[in-house]
């Protein structure tokens, strides 16, 4: 299961990546996180930009919606996915199991 977590702005979203890969692919949930392989080499921010451009793709949002906000240069990496919430983030993931179990779930603002 992957670890949502709700932000003001959206969901954060956390990611292991997997740079120099042979394709570009969601590869599915693993310790709590959404495993995303990208050909692009983990240099100058070029596979930051392949994840960003892979979950765009998966989430049908604008890529300027999906926002790094930790982990540039770690395999771990936090995204922020702005105006998503956690229900339609799993479903658009299609992880499975309940997302009433991310961080966060049912705090009020």
């Amino acid at each position: 299961m992957i670890d949502l977590e709700v932000h003001p702005e959206g969901t954060v979203l956390p990611i292991h990546a997997l740079p120099g890969a042979r394709k570009n692919a969601i590869l599915g949930a693993r310790a709590g996180a959404l495993r995303v392989a990208v050909t692009a080499a983990p240099e100058k921010g070029k596979a930051n930009a392949a994840i960003q451009s892979v979950l765009a793709d998966r989430l049908g949002c604008p890529k300027g919606a999906i926002v790094l906000i930790s982990g540039e240069t770690s395999r771990q990496k936090r995204f922020l996915i702005r105006g998503l919430g956690i229900d339609q983030a799993a479903g658009l993931l299609d992880l499975g199991g309940s997302p009433g179990h991310a961080k966060g779930a049912g705090k009020a603002d």
